[in-house]
């Protein structure tokens, strides 16, 4: 079997937001976005952020899946597509979350439900997702 090692790396982002302007966001790795919140204007709110998230994580995870199951040679890359739909009463969320893997390569549908379980598991976002964190919001003077 083999052995999936995980590395740590830093994570965690801030948001700044002026009188005018969009939100602009960082992350202690230095990535940055800009936030847009038009109907119309293109680039990343912030549902399509969780959603972005939860798609990224689940194709890192499928393909640890298929290494963790021996089946990297068969494997020829994964898509995930993530939408919600958002609930209708207070207070404002995302009720019900869809996701669709899908998987490249020589696997039978049942191989592919299987990647897709253990997929599942690994995906830290994911199981963020399902078990609701616990979430300390602070305030001060900027």
């Amino acid at each position: 079997m083999v052995e999936i090692r995980m590395k740590t790396r830093a994570t965690g982002a801030s948001a700044v937001l002026g009188v005018r302007g969009h939100a602009a966001l960082k992350t202690v790795t230095g990535g940055t976005l800009e936030v847009v919140t038009g109907v119309n204007e293109p680039g990343f709110n912030p549902l399509d952020l969780l959603y972005s998230s939860l798609a990224a994580c689940l194709v890192l995870s499928v393909k640890g899946a298929v290494m963790q199951l021996q089946m990297l040679e068969r494997f020829e890359g994964c898509s995930a597509e993530v939408a919600g739909d958002k609930a209708h009463d207070e207070p404002s969320r995302v009720e019900t979350l869809h996701a669709a893997i899908r998987i490249g390569g020589d696997f039978s549908d049942v191989e592919r439900q299987a990647i897709v379980k253990l997929a599942k598991q690994l995906c830290t976002v994911s199981n963020t997702l399902a078990l609701a964190p616990n979430m300390e919001i602070s305030a001060s003077r900027l």
